[in-house]
């Protein structure tokens, strides 16, 4: 059986491909840009269905007995059992501990998931998933997936998830006050001391209060408490701005798409 069948997920959108394969039109790259669209609005859709999400990001090559799989599957566990809903990539890893986690503590475990050579498939921890055809669309969804962010010790898909996080809330397209929490001070530590040492004070490429838009911890305690600390400012605003705290997926696309300030770059 299916992972598909097995958790009673649509495969609809595989029939669909095969279609377009027998029939020539896989290959017309408009047809691919209509499929991407579809991802999309198949995506937004998906994650409206859970609320108080925290996604956690990480390598894929992390065994089960690596520290930090043993600490992100706790911290999952821990926030699963606040309430709430657990969203990875997916795959193995630091994803299959943070969805693990989740079970741990009879939460909500959701994947994100799309095929890739060697590192990803779907772990056996994820109860809920969408399953994407295109990197693009996907990476998208993880963007868009979450009220806070997990970032554990990771390769270069961690790094660019991170960067572009940092850069959606620096430009307003993911609020300001999320909370991105990164867990083990021994790997980030050389990282943001060169982002303040090089891109703030050599070459001013940031500004100082982008330094303060993540935490660095190894204490779940403290990355706990600044979940629930940064959630419940964030729910705060949009009960204030908008009358409501979850956000609907037309609600998403639309900050997620809103024009340039003027201060932007």
């Amino acid at each position: 059986m299916s992972n598909d069948e097995a958790a009673g997920n649509d495969t609809g959108g595989d029939a669909d491909e095969r279609a377009l394969m027998r029939t020539g039109m896989h290959d017309n790259a408009s047809w691919r840009v209509f499929t991407i669209m579809s991802e999309f609005v198949q995506g937004f859709n998906f994650l409206a269905r859970f609320d108080h999400s925290v996604t956690f990001f990480g390598s894929a090559r992390m065994k089960d007995t690596d520290p930090y799989y043993v600490q992100a599957r706790e911290l999952a566990k821990r926030l699963a059992g606040k309430g709430y809903s657990i969203v990875t990539g997916g795959g193995p890893g630091i994803m299959a501990a943070a969805n693990h986690g989740a079970l741990d503590a009879d939460g909500t475990s959701v994947g994100i998931n799309i095929q890739l050579p060697h590192e990803q498939r779907i772990n056996r921890f994820v109860r809920d998933y969408v399953t994407l055809k295109y990197f693009f669309s996907r990476k998208v969804m993880l963007d868009f997936s979450a009220e806070a962010y997990v970032f554990f010790p990771g390769g270069y898909g961690t790094m660019d998830e991170y960067f572009e996080l940092l850069t959606l809330i620096q430009t307003g397209k993911v609020e300001h006050g999320v909370p991105v929490v990164m867990v083990g001070t021994a790997f980030w530590s050389p990282l943001v001391t060169w982002m303040r040492t090089q891109m703030l004070e050599k070459l001013s490429a940031i500004n100082p209060p982008d330094l303060d838009l993540f935490i660095l911890t190894d204490d779940l305690d403290v990355a706990v408490a600044a979940i629930d600390e940064g959630m419940a400012s964030v729910h705060a605003d949009r009960a204030k701005t908008r009358g409501h705290t979850h956000l609907s997926p037309e609600e998403k696309i639309g900050q997620a798409t809103r024009p340039m300030a003027g201060t932007e770059q």
